[in-house]
């Protein structure tokens, strides 16, 4: 399945659904400094959304969420992939999790202890308070250009 990607405000009442009914944070959406995408397929229809938060030097993708009528089509990976095109090619990505660990696993990110994360990360309202202290937090490794 096809999907492109539509840049859309942290206001967007569908993401603030979307993200709300997978329990994921909503309280942050509207802040500066965060980007927020809508992935539709062909026909407009939204299929899936997320984020990326820029932090200094590196970057927090946020908000991943695929529309529960469209899950197990391979589309959290094809958003994944479109959205870090979203991000500095330089920037070292971050997320944090408490559910999609192998998920993201599979898509080249490891688990980092938080005395390897940047301060700027770390200092987000996902990192330092939103999510719980028992979140995943991982890093993308890149292939070597």
């Amino acid at each position: 399945m096809t999907m492109r990607l539509e840049m859309i405000e942290g206001s967007d009442p569908g993401l603030r659904k979307a993200l709300a009914e997978a329990a994921l944070p909503v309280e942050d959406l509207e802040e500066e400094g965060r980007s927020f995408f809508r992935g539709v397929g062909g026909d407009g229809k939204a299929l899936a959304y997320a984020g990326i938060e820029h932090c200094g030097d590196s970057v927090l993708l946020r908000s991943v969420v695929v529309l529960p009528e469209c899950r197990g089509r391979g589309l959290a990976k094809a958003l994944i992939g479109e959205t870090l095109k979203q991000a500095p090619e330089t920037a070292a990505v971050f997320l944090a999790t408490t559910t999609a660990a192998p998920l993201f696993e599979r898509m080249g990110f490891v688990p980092v202890n938080r005395s390897n994360v940047p301060a700027a990360i770390l200092s987000t309202r996902q990192l330092s308070g939103i999510c719980p202290a028992s979140a995943t937090i991982m890093k993308l490794i890149r292939p070597p250009t």
